[in-house]
């Protein structure tokens, strides 16, 4: 039932935005709780290099003086990739395309995160 939830919400982003490639919703331990993911793409490396890279962007934020961690944005020269807090236990990461327009991806992921923290 939850997981058919979380898998509503991911659902729900993608289709927000076509630039929206692919979302998922991981653990704080990595472990993978839903996902929309390309085909050929190994749940379990996303899930793990999610929750390392926000632990430590948590980590990176705390020691450089810049408060709470918000979110990660990585960028590569096939897309973004962003990264967020999904309440305390959860991670909610995204893949975008290189022309994605950020503003519209960070207020649906935003309000997905929202909607994730409900249901955890």
């Amino acid at each position: 039932m939850r997981a058919d939830m979380l898998t509503s919400i991911l659902s729900e982003l993608n289709g927000s935005s076509a630039d929206i490639e692919a979302s998922a919703i991981v653990s704080t331990d990595g472990l993978m709780m839903a996902a929309l993911l390309p085909a050929g793409m190994d749940e379990d490396r996303v899930g793990a290099m999610s929750a390392a890279l926000l632990s430590l962007g948590d980590r990176t934020a705390k020691e450089l003086a810049r408060g709470g961690l918000e979110q990660v944005l990585i960028k590569g020269d096939k897309g973004y990739i962003l990264m967020t807090h999904a309440g305390e236990d959860a991670v909610l990461t995204v893949l975008a395309k290189p022309q994605a327009k950020l503003g519209l991806i960070f207020l649906d992921v935003k309000r997905a995160a929202e909607a994730v923290t409900k249901v955890i």
